[in-house]
This record gives structure tokens, C-alpha cells and sequence, in this order.
């Protein structure tokens, strides 16, 4: 098929169409319009001169590039092996005075393309690289201008080393600094400069992250001397500060901590005697074990730094275990006293009088002293109150009345010396000496039963004291434990405040409210 001719109205002159017959041959073809020819033209002069070597007329000339980073996006934060991957634009200005035209002998072209690899390029690059690839860049061509200024915009998938703090996570703010400089040349050779009207990355084209807020965005041309080399090395400093966002944290990690951490003050409400306080204690050890298995699959698991969520985990876990420790030890301070004698003095002082005194709960749980008052002996005339009209003859009655005056208590009692003249006992006891002397009424079998009557009384009023004491102890004891339950309540809830408090306001500090991220500050 024959080629025709093909006009458009920009274009005059006929352009050839291929036609698709197996006799056509590209090399019938001849393109020669003004921009391949200046682009043949031009790069025929790096072929000539050699794309080695600065494109410079004099040797002390030195190249200014401008150099600028557009941030496309933030696509991971790495804290475990500390690189920071970021998807970007580089952009790049300097001139070329081996590529330059007169516009006018090009039907006024005032721009071309060139491919990157056939000219000279600057030799600028990431300082703090952390890549295994040898090219983060991919291939971008060249505007270039008829006065010799060029314009590289290539694309590039960064991975730079930084130094991460998860100290505060996840409130924590981390900092990332990437430095750009030439690695062969000299300040004097070639020099760095930030864009016009530029000192920070560009953020415009910037896609927000879902996990991370750019707060600070500022860039700083630095010129340091290094020991191998006296010349000045010139390098631009871009510092990108960015925060994480806890919205998928705070539900993930921070609230169940809170309700659990509340969770954990009722465990010291449970009385000390039931089982469930150790039963509840473990089974809030075994949900913060599983948080802290969710945070270590969060944070670097070689972290200089270990977060302070995980040490609050890891401080309720150990103030449990010590509870449920703890708690043991107030169960068996509850059943201590009816096992063992009575608690020392030291703990009694401690607890019941000092630490019950302070916490204001002495007078609710320790009962006062109440003093029985001492009933006055007091007999009846003729028989024993209570007992039933002629149980006893009279004179029976009298003795036993006078045997039981005689209990060891009053030393007058039952002798007719210290008796009263003319009273009721002075009577009875005459009345009872005269009769045991003539043998009237037994009283020898009567005296018997009335020793062993008071050996018994004796016996159980001894018997009763005993038991009185035993649960005096067993009360002092339960006392102690109630105190010692609520000195760990205090001391639980008083670290679980501090440990909230630093998590969630020590990463708080001054900041001013107006800086825009994506405005330099």
C-alpha cells in the first residue's frame, strides 16, 4: 500500500503515513523537523565534549544546582530497623552551557527533552541512605531550555535511616532528618541551594497518611568541613517531624487498659475470706498478658527505649501478682487467729493503731472496751431467788449462802470476825458454825456439793475467758487484714494514677498552635 500524505492545520507541510505493506522501510522516512534536529544537535555536543566532567568553560567555575523535594507520601514508618519510606519528587536546577540555542534558528524553541543518561548530572544524593537497591530513582528526561537551564524532576522511593523514640507510644512524635549534598564535589565545584521561594519540602502534592500527621516541616543549608577533606561540602537538611494518630490505638490498647486498670480496684473490694478475689486477680493477669502480646507486635522489638504503655502493662502485671500474693496473705491474716496465739505487738501498733488511725477506719472497725458493771450481792431472805417454794430447808440454803460469800473474792466474807454486829451474814454465819458443830442437817455432804459447784463455775468462767481471748485474737487478726487490704487498695490506685499520669501527659509539652505543616516554620 503507498504512504499518503497527511496535513494538519498547525502543520502544513504533508506528513508521511506508513502504509502496511512489507516492501515499507523506516529508512525511506526522514523527519526533519526543528526540535529533533536541535535535539541531534545538542547531544552530538556531549558526544564531542564527553558527558565527563563538569559542563563549564573555565575550570575555577563552579555549578549552582537548586535542589527541592516534593513529598508525595509517608508510605511506612519502620521503627524496628529505623527507616523511614517516603515516596517524593526530586527536583533539580543548574545550567548547562553545553546545551544552548538560539531560539530563533529553531522556529522558536524554547524547550526540549533529553534523556537523562546521555548528559551530565549532578551527583546529588541521600546522605543517610538505608536502601539494598543500587537506584531509588526512576528515569525522568530532562526539560531543557534555550539558555542553557535545565529542570530534572524524577520520581523516587526513599528509604532513609533515622532515630526513632517509641518512649511514648502511641503519643509518641518522631523526628526524621534527611540530608542531600553532592558526595564527590566540592562547595567550590558545585554549590546547593535551596528553590526559589523554597526552604522546605514541597507539600502540595502531599496525600495525608491514615497513621501519621506532618507537625513540622523545615529544611537548613549547612556547610560542614569533614576530616578527610578541607574544602567545604555544602548540604541542604530537610527535618520532618510527624506524629502518630491514636484513634486505632485508643481502642485498641488504651481503653481495654483503663477498664481493666478500673477492673483491677474492684479485685480489693472483694472480701478477703472469698475465693474469687484471687480467681478475678488471675484472670486480669491473663487479659494484660494479651494487650502486651498486642503491643509487641506494635512496637520494635529491639527499641532502645521500651514504650511507657508497656511498662504500665507490665507494672499491672507485677502490682496483680502482687496482689493476688498479697491477697493470700490477707486470707490467712483473716483465719491467722484461730490457729496461732495472738499477732505481736509491733504489727497491732502498726496497723490497728497507726495505719486504722490514719486511714480514719479505727473507730469503725475496732470495737471500744465495754466494762460490765459489777452487780451488788444481794440475798434474799429465807431461799434463793428463782428456785421453786420448798426445794431446800432453810438452813441448807443459809449455809450455801454463806459458802458462796466465802469465794475467795472478800477476805471478811464467811468470817464472823469482820461480820458486821447484827447483820444478816453475821446471823447466818453464827447460825451456820453452830450447826456444823453439832452435826445438825449434813452439812458435810452440803459443803461438798457446794466446792464442786464452785469448782465447776470456776472452771467455766475460766473456759469462757479463754474463748473471750481466742476471739480477741481472731479479731485482731481480721483487723489487721482488713488495714493491710486497704494500704494495698491506696498504694495500687496511687501508682496506676502516676503511671496514667506521665503516659498521657508526659509527652506534652509547649507548642505553638499556629505552625502550619505545610508552611515552613
Amino acid at each position: 500500500m503507498p504512504t499518503q500524505a497527511t496535513s494538519s492545520p498547525t502543520n502544513p507541510k504533508p506528513v508521511p503515513v506508513l502504509g502496511g505493506g512489507a516492501a515499507d522501510s523506516l529508512d525511506h522516512i526522514n523527519i526533519t523537523s526543528k526540535e529533533k534536529q536541535l535535539v541531534k544537535k545538542l547531544l552530538s555536543r556531549y558526544i564531542d565534549q564527553g558527558k565527563e566532567g563538569r559542563p563549564v568553560v573555565n575550570t575555577s567555575d563552579s555549578i549552582t544546582v537548586n535542589f527541592g523535594v516534593t513529598l508525595i507520601q509517608i508510605l511506612d514508618v519502620d521503627e524496628k530497623n529505623q527507616i523511614l519510606k517516603m515516596n517524593i519528587w526530586y527536583q533539580y536546577q543548574w545550567r548547562d552551557m553545553l546545551l544552548t540555542w538560539n531560539e530563533a534558528d529553531y522556529d522558536n524553541i524554547s524547550d526540549i527533552r533529553v534523556p537523562a543518561e546521555k548528559i551530565w548530572l549532578p551527583d546529588i544524593l541521600l546522605y543517610n541512605f538505608a536502601d539494598d537497591r543500587l537506584r531509588e530513582q526512576r528515569d525522568a528526561l530532562v526539560v531543557v531550555y534555550s539558555n542553557g537551564q535545565l529542570l530534572w524532576m524524577p520520581q523516587a522511593i526513599l528509604r532513609s535511616s533515622c532515630s526513632f523514640d517509641t518512649l511514648y507510644f502511641p503519643f509518641d512524635e518522631q523526628t526524621c532528618s534527611l540530608k542531600f549534598g553532592s558526595w564527590s564535589y566540592n562547595g567550590f565545584k558545585l554549590d546547593i541551594h535551596f528553590l526559589p521561594d523554597e526552604n522546605a519540602m514541597n507539600l502540595n502534592e502531599y496525600i495525608q497518611s491514615n497513621e501519621w500527621d506532618i507537625v513540622e516541616n523545615v529544611g537548613v543549608r549547612n556547610v560542614k568541613r569533614y576530616t578527610c577533606c578541607p574544602e567545604p561540602y555544602p548540604d541542604i537538611t530537610f527535618k520532618l517531624r510527624i506524629k502518630r494518630k491514636v484513634a486505632f490505638y485508643t481502642f485498641i490498647l488504651i481503653m481495654p487498659c483503663a477498664l481493666l486498670s478500673l477492673l483491677t480496684l474492684v479485685i480489693f473490694w472483694v472480701p478477703p475470706e472469698s475465693p474469687a478475689k484471687l480467681i478475678l486477680g488471675m484472670n486480669i493477669f491473663l487479659a494484660f498478658f494479651v494487650l502486651l502480646l498486642l503491643l509487641a507486635e506494635s512496637t520494635p522489638k529491639a527499641a532502645a527505649s521500651i514504650p511507657l504503655i508497656g511498662a504500665y502493662f507490665c507494672l499491672n502485671m507485677v502490682m496483680i501478682t502482687m496482689s493476688t500474693v498479697l491477697s493470700c496473705m490477707v486470707a490467712n491474716m483473716f483465719f491467722r487467729g484461730v490457729m496461732i496465739n495472738r499477732a505481736p505487738k509491733w504489727i497491732r501498733t502498726f496497723i490497728i493503731d497507726g495505719a486504722a488511725r490514719v486511714l480514719c477506719i479505727r473507730s469503725k472497725i475496732v470495737e471500744p472496751e465495754y466494762t460490765p458493771p459489777t452487780p451488788k450481792k444481794t440475798w434474799s431472805t429465807g431461799r434463793v431467788i428463782g428456785e421453786t417454794k420448798g426445794q431446800y430447808p432453810y438452813t441448807d440454803i443459809r449455809f450455801a449462802q454463806v459458802r458462796l460469800l466465802d469465794n475467795g473474792t472478800d477476805a471478811k466474807c464467811g468470817n464472823p470476825e469482820f461480820a458486821e454486829p447484827g447483820s444478816q451474814s453475821q446471823q447466818i454465819t453464827e447460825e451456820f458454825n453452830s450447826q456444823y458443830r453439832n452435826g445438825i442437817g449434813g452439812s458435810g455432804q452440803l459443803l461438798e456439793e457446794v466446792r464442786a459447784i464452785r469448782d465447776m463455775l470456776e472452771k467455766v468462767r475460766e473456759k469462757k475467758a479463754k474463748v473471750e481471748e481466742k476471739e480477741k485474737y481472731v479479731r485482731e487478726w481480721r483487723i489487721i487484714a482488713c488495714v493491710t487490704d486497704r494500704l494495698i487498695f491506696i498504694f495500687y490506685l496511687l501508682v496506676n494514677v502516676v503511671g496514667l499520669a506521665v503516659i498521657f501527659l508526659g509527652d506534652l509539652g509547649p507548642m505553638d498552635s499556629s505552625d502550619d505543616p505545610k508552611q515552613p516554620s
